[in-house]
């Protein structure tokens, strides 16, 4: 059963990825954002990340901005009546966490009164103010630097961050300010592998890698991407282990051909009425109107 989680045996909670983190035991994590999604992924992965990419893969938006609380609060509901085993991660959309601690407060506790376990904020050191505020209210926060979605329209295009020495050794500095403001993991994606190796190496919280090479404590790749389900073009650092999207639309194409020609539905999927109807049907006639 190699296929399935090495931690399916416990609920996943943050000192079980933190000994993963200090055991070298990649951890897994995917994005669910209904209950099928999720209860496909939950005997699989060790997180599961209600991720605002429920913008471009389900509601037909090119980027993540568009994203609301009161989407995210409908999906993050929809993943968490599955009870999963895995960690539940909420991402907070955008300008759910820019305004005030208040604001950021009130939105986080929301998705944890709704079933997440933990909350995932995008940036740096400018958001170390809200991630303790966070902390401080007993809200667990997951991280996330380098290529950061919302962050689409200052760095113009979604493009691979940490590419010269200034940059680099920022992203180090906003690693380990968000490890000293309280978070319990980072995310780190589109970034230069040796650079997601130093950062991996000299924090004490585990990292997840996007695009981030082999060297992080765990990976997370989108549910829809993994399984081929979101069209022909993908990431560099997508592998595709299913083409998805094919097989579904094959066995949609075999019941379709089925209605059309009047195989389908066939008697093993109709109803019978009972023998003493039959004749009641045979006979009846329409009532005439008066």
């Amino acid at each position: 059963m190699s296929h399935i989680s090495q931690l399916s045996v416990e609920r996943v909670t943050i000192p079980v990825l933190q000994r993963c983190k200090e055991e070298r035991r990649a951890i897994v994590m995917t994005t669910a954002y209904d209950a099928v999604t999720a209860r496909i992924a939950d005997p699989v992965v060790d997180v599961i990340l209600v991720g605002d990419s429920v913008g471009n893969v389900c509601l037909g938006f090119d980027d993540t901005l568009p994203v609301s609380m009161a989407m995210m609060n409908h999906h993050l509901e929809a993943v968490a009546r599955t009870r999963p085993r895995a960690m539940l991660v909420a991402d907070m959309p955008f300008l759910s966490f820019h305004l005030s601690p208040d604001d950021t407060i009130r939105n986080a506790g929301g998705f944890l009164q709704r079933g997440a376990d933990a909350v995932k904020l995008e940036g740096g050191g400018k958001r170390v103010e809200m991630i303790r505020a966070l902390v401080n209210c007993e809200i667990p926060v997951m991280g996330h630097l380098g290529l950061t979605p919302q962050s689409v329209n200052a760095m113009g295009g979604f493009k691979v961050q940490g590419r010269n020495a200034d940059d680099a050794l920022r992203l180090l500095d906003d690693a380990h300010q968000l490890q000293q403001a309280g978070c319990f993991a980072l995310v780190l994606e589109g970034i230069p592998a040796e650079l997601a190796a130093r950062a991996t190496e000299s924090l004490t919280i585990p990292t997840i890698g996007i695009g981030a090479g082999p060297s992080c404590s765990g990976q997370v790749l989108v549910f829809h991407d993994v399984l081929g389900l979101a069209g022909s073009h993908y990431p560099k650092f997508v592998r595709v282990y299913v083409e998805g999207r094919q097989l579904l639309q094959e066995g949609l194409s075999r019941w379709a051909a089925d209605v059309r020609s009047g195989a389908f539905p066939a008697p093993q999927e109709s109803y019978r009425i009972p023998d003493g109807l039959r004749e009641s049907l045979v006979n009846w006639t329409p009532s005439k109107s008066s």
